[in-house]
């Protein structure tokens, strides 16, 4: 079906703190798409309609970056001073 994910967090990487390994667990999954790659196969989509959300989605993911970019340079522009 699509690609095999394997999402692991260990005690080490959270000091052993359950709500940061939960945490943790939640921000991996997101990242990984797992939930919306289930809810999307539910329902068939179009081509073009699942091309058009990808575009979307593409084009989003490089707002955020760009604006995340932008701060870093902010800071390090900051320190500097």
């Amino acid at each position: 079906m699509g690609r095999a994910t394997h999402v692991k967090v260990t005690s080490k990487e959270t000091r052993g703190q359950v709500d940061r390994m939960i945490r943790r667990f939640i921000k991996k999954v997101k990242k990984e798409r797992i939930l919306e790659d289930f809810k999307d196969r539910r329902h068939y989509k179009k081509p073009s309609v699942a091309k058009k959300e990808k575009r979307i989605r593409a084009e989003r993911q490089r707002l955020r970056d760009e604006k995340k970019r932008k701060r870093a340079e902010e800071r390090r522009r900051n320190r500097k001073i």
